[in-house]
């Protein structure tokens, strides 16, 4: 079994992989299949502050499907349970606060960016991001309570900004990029969302119409992508335990923008 990576290790492979000073870079990671890395996830934020520089910026997906009752997370929760208990959850849901809701369902590194002194979150009660360095005010700014992942969210920010992705431990089926292309297909199908807000001091449920947003083919559209990539729109490491993939950001969504309007 190879030794713990440590952060100056991480910081070293992440560089020779791609990832370059005062870049922005969007991060996807399971430390999990990354295996252990001598000071956990602070190390690993630390290691890819460090490779990124003090000029680049970390972004990081903080979402809460925890406070809806459209989601598949709710949706599980619930299997089995009569209209009473059902009730009862959703009662006990708390409303979404950019400043406090946890985000456990996109693991350990989100949460270590949250939660770290000096980052910013965007507003978005279901999709927000978190974002560590001088352009995450930029970057999660204006981010519509009713735009998931699309024109008015960070995702068109990070494409204004030639990102990279990290997929860090992580497959293509994670790679949320790919939702932006499911806005700028052609007449993309529509669904309503809920869930729980404070609006003027009050907690409420609140619905809205979004894009019907589906990660099922992202698999699919990954490995058709990776297939197709110009020079450096991937590459390729192992990190860790894990294989490792930085991508351009442009390149994934104008390839999904054209691969979903062609396979849905």
């Amino acid at each position: 079994m190879s030794d713990p990576l440590d952060g100056d290790r991480l910081s070293a492979a992440l560089s020779a992989l791609g990832v370059r000073p005062g870049g922005v870079l969007l991060v996807h990671a399971s430390l999990r299949a990354v295996g252990p890395v001598v000071g956990g996830p602070t190390a690993v934020l630390a290691a890819l502050r460090q490779a990124v520089g003090r000029e680049g910026t970390v972004v990081v997906p903080t979402f809460t499907p925890e406070n809806s009752d459209t989601s598949p997370h709710y949706l599980a929760r619930v299997r089995g349970l009569d209209a009473e208990a059902r009730e009862a959850v959703r009662a006990s849901m708390p409303p979404f606060d950019p400043a406090t809701t946890p985000a456990p369902s996109v693991g350990a590194l989100a949460e270590t960016v949250r939660t770290a002194a000096g980052a910013g979150r965007s507003g978005h009660p279901q999709t927000s991001f978190a974002a560590i360095g001088p352009g995450a005010g930029k970057l999660l700014a204006g981010h519509r309570p009713d735009c998931h992942l699309g024109e008015d969210s960070p995702l068109a920010r990070l494409y204004e900004a030639d990102a990279r992705i990290l997929l860090l431990g992580t497959g293509y089926d994670t790679c949320t990029a790919f939702h932006l292309g499911e806005y700028r297909r052609p007449g993309p199908p529509l669904r309503t969302y809920r869930c729980v807000v404070t609006l003027r001091g009050v907690r409420q449920w609140w619905a809205y119409e979004d894009v019907a947003l589906d990660d099922g083919d992202f698999g699919s559209l990954g490995a058709a992508f990776e297939e197709a990539a110009g020079p450096g729109d991937v590459r390729t490491a192992l990190l860790g335990s894990a294989p490792c993939r930085l991508l351009r950001l442009r390149a994934a969504v104008d390839f999904a923008t054209g691969w979903l309007t062609d396979h849905r």
